[in-house]
C-alpha cells in the first residue's frame, strides 16, 4: 500500500504558481513554485524551441542549472532524459519548493544546492564535468560573463559542453573565445542563445 503524498507537494501554497513539464516523461505535470522577486520562470515557446535544439544531446547528460528558480529549466532536463540535474539555487523558498518537487517526481537523479551560484562554483571542486549548462540569472544583477569565467577555471565544463543562456535582448557579452555561438533567438526583449564550447587546445612543448 502506497503511502499518502504530503499535502504540501498537492496543494499549492498561498501565493504560488505553477510550472507545466512540456515534454518527456513528466510531460503535462504541473509543479508549483513560490512568488519570489525576480523568479521568472523560461517561458513554455522558449523551452519548447531550447529543448528541440536539444534534442540530440540531452539523454544521458550532466545538466547544470545555475539559477534554478522554478526549476523550468533542470527539471524539464530530467523529463527528457538527462542523466542528473543538479539545480543551484539561492532563495531559500524557492529551494525548498525544488526539493519538495523533485520528491514528488521520484527524481533521484536531481540534487538541489540552496547557494550563491558565483561563489559556490568558486569554491566547489566539481563532482564531473558538466555536458550541459542553464544560465539564465536575474538580469540585474549582471552575471553572465563573472559564471562564464568561474566555470572555465575552475573546470566545471566537458570539453564539448553546451551552454544556454538567456540575456537581454541588446546585451554585449565578453564570454570564451572558444564559446561558439550555435543558435540564437528572440522572444519580446529576451534574447537565447546556445552556445557549443571547443575545448582549447592543449599547449605542447616544442
Amino acid at each position: 500500500m502506497s503511502k499518502p503524498v504530503a499535502k504540501s507537494f498537492t496543494k499549492p501554497a498561498k501565493g504560488s504558481n505553477q510550472l507545466r513539464i512540456i515534454g518527456g516523461a513528466w510531460r503535462g505535470r504541473k509543479l508549483n513554485f513560490p512568488d519570489v522577486d525576480g523568479l521568472r520562470p523560461t517561458g513554455d515557446r522558449i523551452r519548447e524551441t531550447l529543448f528541440n535544439w536539444l534534442a540530440p544531446d540531452i539523454k544521458g547528460a550532466h545538466c547544470l542549472d545555475l539559477f534554478a528558480g522554478s526549476g523550468a529549466l533542470g527539471l524539464e532536463a530530467l523529463s527528457r532524459g538527462a542523466q542528473s540535474s543538479l539545480l543551484l539555487e539561492k532563495h531559500a523558498a524557492a529551494a525548498q519548493q525544488l526539493k519538495s518537487n523533485l520528491q514528488l517526481l521520484q527524481a533521484d537523479n536531481g540534487r538541489v544546492e540552496q547557494v550563491d551560484s558565483l561563489q559556490w562554483l568558486k569554491q566547489q571542486q566539481p563532482p564531473y564535468p558538466f555536458d550541459i549548462i542553464f544560465i539564465d540569472p536575474p538580469f540585474a544583477l549582471d552575471l553572465w560573463e563573472p559564471i562564464a569565467g568561474a566555470l572555465e577555471t575552475q573546470g566545471w565544463l566537458s570539453d564539448e559542453a553546451i551552454i544556454y543562456l538567456e540575456a537581454p535582448r541588446d546585451a554585449h557579452l565578453q564570454l570564451p573565445a572558444h564559446w561558439q555561438l550555435h543558435r540564437d533567438k528572440q522572444a519580446g526583449q529576451v534574447s537565447f542563445r546556445l552556445y557549443h564550447r571547443q575545448a582549447p587546445a592543449t599547449p605542447t612543448n616544442g
